[in-house]
């Protein structure tokens, strides 16, 4: 007896999902399921629904253990409430098999802009990273890891009132795959291109592994391939991923410092996603080092308008710029040389420091008094007022001395 209850069932549209889901049409998909646009019945609104995985195939016992993770993982999604995730609705079983419900976001992902443009300038980059880095950090502090983090997975709002804002999916659900390859747990599922050394040598995804994700994918935005270059062979890539050196980059301007500390070869020297978050956001010209005006501003372009690479990606541009498809039963690739001892980026020195909410403002060189005196353009608006009624007033109190004299 095997797991599913029709092995050759296909769902299609306007099925009925659990007596409540109706399926409209794909969305996308791959080796990790079907993501499906569907309305809900009972809320009346529109849901992304995806088939994690099918439990064709694998007896009752497998099929269960395959159906209760990925029920605990959907369950554990949906405690996220960030507003950089995806949010999970709700986790069903169909047919016998599991069901994740998500928010439906009219977006592009990351992978389809770079498919348009090749790369993003460095402001852009940096504020993706910030905001799906602060998704990630919620995310480790209840215990929870992604396992996918790449650009295919970082989806960007192209209408409504979410425009530009940012958005980390698939929350759980490559871990629950992972955990369940051809029946043994020494495989490893991920993308090659975007997985951390550790965890190409077959060590478990950590909160340090998915930091080294992060920076893969934001490379990727910034020189138009991962750290460990382009190579189609799954495994090979996962032998130079297990080597653990990048290639220099030559694009990333202001983001090289962070970026190179978030690829450390070695986990221990990596920040935490909670300091990569700050220090990407300290980068970001013009944000005056508010963490909270770069996680709560959706990504414009110079003329306040969603960047056109939003729009076109969403209009047409829907082939992936860069390596991201995910693969399972891939087999660790075991090194000679420890993490600690491979070359660390060029230009990786110091750790980063823990970056305030607002960045610290470097000190000035000695001034006369009237060098310290602040322009008008300097003074923040909601001081401005209050700073010229003291200034009136202050000019008064000199006349009237100089009367007095």
């Amino acid at each position: 007896m095997t797991g599913s209850d029709n092995p050759t069932w296909v769902a299609g549209p306007d099925y009925l999902v659990a007596g409540r889901y109706r399926l409209r049409s794909k969305l996308g998909g791959g080796g990790m399921g079907t993501v499906w646009l569907a309305h809900d019945k009972t809320l009346d609104r529109d849901v992304a629904i995806k088939q994690v995985f099918s439990t064709a195939g694998l007896d009752i016992e497998e099929a269960q253990q395959l159906r209760e993770s990925a029920m605990r993982e959907g369950r554990n999604a949906a405690r996220l409430s960030n507003p950089h995730t995806v949010s999970m609705y709700d986790v069903t079983l169909d047919r016998g098999e599991p069901w994740l419900v998500m928010e439906y976001l009219p977006s592009c992902s990351l992978a389809q802009v770079l498919g348009m443009t090749g790369t993003l300038p460095t402001d852009q980059v940096a504020q993706i990273g910030a905001q799906v880095a602060d998704a990630m950090a919620e995310a480790h502090a209840g215990g929870i890891l992604h396992r996918d983090i790449k650009p295919g997975n970082i989806l960007i709002a192209d209408r409504g009132k979410l425009a530009g804002t940012v958005k980390i999916s698939d929350f759980g659900i490559s871990r629950a795959n992972g955990e369940f390859v051809a029946g043994d747990d020494t495989m490893i599922t991920g993308t090659p291109a975007y997985i951390a050394p550790e965890v190409a040598r077959g060590y478990d995804p950590s909160e340090a592994s998915e930091v080294f994700s992060l920076g893969a994918a934001l490379y990727a935005a910034l020189e138009g391939q991962p750290p460990f270059g382009i190579d189609d062979d799954a495994e090979s890539m996962m032998d130079k991923a297990a080597r653990g050196e990048i290639v220099p980059p030559q694009h990333t301007g202001p983001l090289t410092d962070v970026l190179l500390r978030m690829l450390e070869p070695d986990p221990k020297r990596r920040p935490t996603m909670t300091v990569a978050r700050g220090a990407l956001a300290a980068t970001i010209p013009g944000a005056g080092g508010s963490l909270e005006y770069v996680l709560n501003s959706p990504l414009r372009a110079s003329d306040g308008r969603i960047p056109v690479w939003v729009r076109r990606a969403s209009a047409g541009g829907r082939r992936a710029g860069v390596p991201g498809g995910t693969v399972g039963g891939l087999p660790p690739a075991p090194q000679s040389v420890p993490l600690d001892r491979v070359p660390r980026p060029q230009g990786s020195g110091e750790p980063l420091p823990l970056w305030r909410t607002t960045a610290p403002v470097p000190p000035r060189k000695a001034a006369s008094p009237w060098e310290r005196i602040p322009l008008i353009s300097e003074i923040p608006r909601d001081k401005l007022v209050p700073a010229a009624v003291l200034a009136v007033a202050l000019i008064i109190i000199v006349v009237m001395i100089v009367i007095m004299v």
